[in-house]
Order: C-alpha cells, then sequence, then structure tokens
C-alpha cells in the first residue's frame, strides 16, 4: 500500500534536502516518474503557497488586522503627505498659470550711502516706453496720512494701512477684480474718493461702498473694495486714491513707490534686464526689480522642504510597522511548531515551510499597504477637497508605497520563515 502523503527521499523521513514527492495537502506536482524515488524532487505550485499563506492569517484575524494597521498608517502617513504636496504644487502651477509670471516689479532700493531712494516721477513713462513692455501702471505711497473709520479714532491706531495713489491702469496691469463697488476713473479719481483692499475694508468695518473715511484730515467715499490679488498683496491693506486728490489734499509729490509691468512671456528677461536703467537713468543700481511670482514658487519650495520632513515621519512610522510584521511572524512559528513538525514528518521541505511564511508576511505586508494607500488617498481628496486644490497624486507614489511594504514585509518575514524551516519536525511534535 502506498503511503499518501510522503515519499521517503535518499536520505531518510526527514527530507532536509527537500526530497520528496508530495506534501501534506496533496499538492504534489503530479504523478511520481518511473525508477528511483530517491532522486525525484517535490513541488509546491505558487498557488498553493499563496492558498497556504493565506490560510495562516485567516487563523488569527484579530493579530492579522493590528499587524496590518501599522503597516497602514506608515503608508497612508506618507502617501498623505506626499500627495498633499503635490495638490498644492498644481494649485499653485495652475494659479501662476492663470496669474501669469510676466509681471515684474520695480522699486527703489538703498542709495549709495544707505538712505532710501527715489524713482523719478519720469519712471512710468520711460518703462512704458521700452520694446515689448505691454503695460504699465504705478502705486505711490503718501507719507504721514493714515485712514481711520472717522476722525474721531485715536489717531494711534493706524491698523497697518498705507495710503496710495494709483495709476486708472493699475487694476489691469494687477488683474485685480473687485468684489463690490467700482475702480477709479477719469471722474472719480478727481474727487474725493477711495479704494480699498480687502484687508483695509475689514479692519475699517466697510462691507459696502458708499461709506465714509476719515483720511488726511477730509473724509473720504468708499467707491469700491478690491479682492485679494496674489500678486501684489501689498494692495490688501492700501486705501487707493486718484494721483489729482492726493497732490491736492495730501500733499503726495509725485514719486511711485511700486511700477508693475507687464510684457509677453518670451520678452520678460529682456525687459528685466533694461527696467532698472529705464526707471532711473541716472542711478540704475538705486533701483530693484523682482518678479511676484518668484515668491510665490519660494514659498512652495519651503513647503517641499517642510513635506521632505514629513515624509521621513512617515517613513518612521513604516518601520515600526515592519517591525510588527516581523513580531507577529516569529510569534506565529513559535505557536505553530506542532504544525510545521507534521507537515515536516508529512512530507513538506524546509523550503516549502520557509515559503509558506514567507508569503503569509508577504501577504500581511500587502493588506497592510493596499490599505494604508486606500486611507492616504482619502486624506487628499478630503484635504484638497477642504482647500479647493485639485487632487493630484503620481501613480508611481502608490506603486513605490505598496512596493515598500512589501520590500519590508519580505525583509521582516524572512527571519520568521527561516527559524521555521530549520524546527525539526521530532522536535516540533514533541513541544
Amino acid at each position: 500500500m502506498m503511503w499518501p502523503f510522503s515519499r521517503r527521499g535518499r536520505h531518510g523521513p526527514d527530507g532536509g534536502d527537500g526530497q520528496h514527492a508530495g506534501y501534506g495537502d496533496g499538492s504534489a506536482a503530479g504523478p511520481a516518474p518511473t525508477g528511483d524515488f530517491g532522486t525525484m524532487r517535490s513541488k509546491l505550485l505558487r498557488s498553493d503557497v499563496l492558498r497556504l499563506g493565506a490560510s495562516g492569517l485567516q487563523s488569527r484575524p484579530t493579530r492579522v488586522v493590528l499587524s496590518a494597521l501599522g503597516i497602514a498608517i506608515g503608508i497612508a502617513a506618507m502617501i498623505a503627505v506626499v500627495g498633499i504636496s503635490t495638490s498644492s504644487q498644481a494649485k499653485l502651477n495652475d494659479q501662476l498659470a492663470a496669474l501669469g509670471t510676466n509681471m515684474l516689479t520695480v522699486t527703489p532700493g538703498k542709495s549709495l550711502f544707505g538712505e532710501d531712494a527715489h524713482l523719478p516721477e519720469s519712471s512710468v513713462g520711460s518703462i512704458g516706453r521700452l520694446d515689448g513692455v505691454e503695460k504699465v501702471a504705478a502705486v505711490g505711497t503718501v507719507p504721514d496720512v493714515n485712514v481711520y473709520r472717522n476722525r474721531f479714532i485715536d489717531p494711534g491706531q493706524t491698523g497697518g494701512m498705507t495710503v496710495q495713489t494709483a495709476d486708472l491702469e493699475l487694476i489691469d496691469v494687477v488683474e485685480g477684480s473687485l468684489s463690490a463697488g467700482a475702480w477709479l476713473n477719469e471722474a472719480t479719481s478727481e474727487y474725493p474718493s477711495v479704494v480699498l483692499g480687502h484687508l483695509a475694508a475689514e479692519r475699517l468695518g466697510i462691507i459696502t461702498p458708499g461709506s465714509q473715511i476719515w483720511l488726511g484730515g477730509t473724509y473720504f467715499t468708499v467707491i469700491g473694495i478690491l479682492e485679494p490679488i496674489p500678486l501684489a498683496p501689498e494692495l490688501g491693506t492700501s486705501a487707493l486714491v486718484g494721483e489729482e486728490q492726493a497732490r491736492e489734499h495730501l500733499g503726495w509729490e509725485g514719486h511711485p513707490t511700486t511700477v508693475y509691468e507687464r510684457s509677453a512671456d518670451e520678452d520678460v528677461d529682456a525687459v528685466r534686464a533694461l527696467l532698472a536703467r529705464a526707471a532711473n537713468p541716472q542711478n540704475p543700481e538705486e533701483v530693484d526689480v523682482s518678479r511676484p511670482s518668484d515668491a510665490l514658487a519660494a514659498k512652495n519650495a519651503a513647503d517641499l522642504a517642510f513635506t521632505g520632513l514629513l515624509v521621513g515621519l512617515g517613513s518612521v512610522a513604516l518601520l515600526v510597522g515592519g517591525i510588527g510584521v516581523a513580531n507577529t511572524m516569529v510569534i506565529s512559528v513559535l505557536e505553530r511548531r506542532r504544525e510545521i513538525g507534521l507537515r515536516r514528518a508529512l512530507g513538506a521541505t524546509r523550503g516549502h515551510i520557509r515559503s509558506q511564511f514567507l508569503a503569509e508576511a508577504l501577504l500581511l505586508s500587502a493588506l497592510g499597504g493596499v490599505a494604508g494607500a486606500g486611507i492616504g488617498y482619502a486624506v487628499i481628496a478630503v484635504f484638497a477637497g477642504a482647500n479647493g486644490w485639485p487632487v493630484s497624486v503620481p501613480p508611481l507614489v502608490f506603486v513605490g508605497g505598496i512596493g515598500a511594504t512589501m520590500f519590508i514585509g519580505a525583509v521582516a518575514g524572512l527571519y520568521p520563515a527561516i527559524r521555521a524551516a530549520k524546527t525539526p519536525p521530532t522536535a516540533a511534535l514533541n513541544s
């Protein structure tokens, strides 16, 4: 009568050399070839390995869930951080595409002796005559003039607001918009009228146009309120008045403090090289030229540096999850010594046992990785939706994340698998 579960190899029933024809669950490779059974090697199909690994996990669901959760938290943290960063970058790219990167600003710098320089009154016209310049406008700060809700407010409570003159073309150059009211025009700029930045209106308690504010000893009527302007955030705290009114009532001397210029994208670099000399031919070294979109890009670069730190913390969490997998598998080997001994006695080779426990570790890690990827994507979707960002996650992030979990699972499960494979069947059955 043939023994249905094993055939002896050349080295006896222990089968340490892997020369067995069958496995205890009947997963032999097929009918035995005729001839010497001692030269025949047993095989375990990949589907059998996966089935055995899955059955091992199913026998301890609570421990499996807790171990997989450790992996899931680590990979979810990494994917969420990277996804939030890339979504923020996508929002910035959309914003820059809408606002344009072709706006340059010209401001006065410092003189040779460290004093505050001034732009000539003719600087706006000179810049406008440069080749490649499409639009130009300026604002001029009115010194020693503050804005108050009414004339009874304590003069010391300025609210951090500034009074500035504004060219009529300014709103077109900075591509701003109004949340209420209208922009200055040739008629309103000749009367005591003012347009408030969004922060200035908030600090003054102005919600709708038509209200009056106390400005330089004169009541000015609010005719409009600006929306936030990303490329000119300094206008948010400004009270903008017409140049004629500033000269007549506020003592403005006519020097612009910031000149905004737009040119075609392909001409930006060429125009930038000429702006300082055009703005102040006598002292071009006293002129500062900048591109506001660079500040937004620099801010995003700083955010990316912080993102690297968070990714590092997520990696630590993933490593902790891998240690949890190793701990689970070591305990599993200790608890299942009888099972291991029985499988070895029925014909399972060391390679079979090693493959089984390694498959369990990989499946456990894959379970945690897939769950973590799903949790991470959900976090990204919620966070991006709350901030009005597009959800932008490179597919390689998910591939790399799950691949990392599989690698950690393989490393974490290797020692327990080898330990299980080295367990002698007689010692296991007697334990």
